[in-house]
């Protein structure tokens, strides 16, 4: 049984996590802004503070705090809390790590499929491959830098770049969900996507065999955004009309943020599988056959 501290926790992913991790005995405590249950402790990040009983003899701490990507416009208000939302929250947990003297066994943060950047090429990219110079490739070079600063105290670093999650409840999955289905601007842009379960199982892997390093958090098949839609229709047994839902229209509505719904890459999974894991959802027909 395993000490872990989730930042994140009451999440869309940090539920799902909390509870999967409870049931294999785990020792799970969550930081939250309002407290409401006997596992979660409060943290404040303006104030910068973290409850003491949060971090006592903890052994992981699994890093999921952020402000969501496609929630609000990207105003420059709200670029900034995207970033600090992820950034500083790490700093603040390593302070407090740093403040106490914690050995950790490990710290595991979330990063996104994106950092590589938010365009649509014939490339697979590889962990090994560098951060795209965008919004989002920016903000997930800054994030993984924030959670590399535990190695400085010797401590393993997990950092999983994850696609987009796919849920029953909540997600971006629940708004695609729609009575027509449609794909997005060209179609020809990639989805690089996750059953959360796989996802909660990669963490949980991580953490009872001690892995390291970075690695790709997306499941092994690809789909654009053309084939995603259809596969969604006929899995819910609704129309599908080729006719793509215009980019500009998007960009009326949605502004820059509009990029993560018309440009993405593919991505490779092949050195977590290389790591002995095993999706349970590989092909997306699986995945939303179960979600559905």
């Amino acid at each position: 049984m395993a000490k872990i501290l989730i930042t994140g926790g009451t999440g869309l992913v940090g539920t799902r996590l909390t509870q999967l991790l409870i049931e294999r005995k785990h020792d799970v405590r969550v930081l939250s802004r309002s407290p409401r249950l006997a596992n979660e402790f409060m943290w404040d990040i303006s104030k910068g503070f973290i409850a003491d009983e949060a971090i006592e003899n903890i052994e992981y701490i699994i890093h999921l705090a952020g402000a969501g990507i496609a929630d609000k416009r990207w105003t420059k208000e709200r670029k900034k809390v995207i970033t600090a939302s992820r950034v500083d929250t790490a700093n603040l947990v390593f302070q407090k790590i740093k403040e106490k003297n914690i050995s950790l066994k490990g710290f595991i943060s979330s990063s996104g499929s994106n950092y590589y950047g938010a365009k649509t090429t014939a490339i697979i990219y590889k962990e090994s491959d560098p951060a795209g110079i965008d919004f989002l490739g920016v903000v997930c070079k800054e994030w993984e830098a924030a959670g590399a600063q535990f190695k400085r105290r010797d401590i393993p670093v997990t950092i999983l770049r994850t696609g987009v999650v796919l849920s029953r409840k909540g997600g971006a999955l629940e708004k695609m969900k729609t009575p027509v289905i449609s794909p997005l601007g060209s179609g020809k842009q990639f989805m690089p996507w996750i059953h959360i379960d796989d996802l909660c199982a990669m963490f949980i892997k991580t953490v009872e065999e001690n892995i390291s390093g970075v690695y790709n958090a997306v499941a092994p098949e690809h789909s654009n955004s053309n084939t995603f839609s259809k596969t969604l229709a006929k899995v819910l047994r609704r129309p599908f009309i080729p006719i793509a839902v215009p980019g500009f229209l998007l960009k009326l509505v949605f502004g820059e943020l509009a990029v993560i719904l018309l440009q993405g890459s593919r991505l490779s999974s092949k050195k977590i599988t290389d790591k002995g894991f095993v999706f349970k959802y590989d092909t997306l027909k699986k995945a939303l056959e179960n979600l559905k």
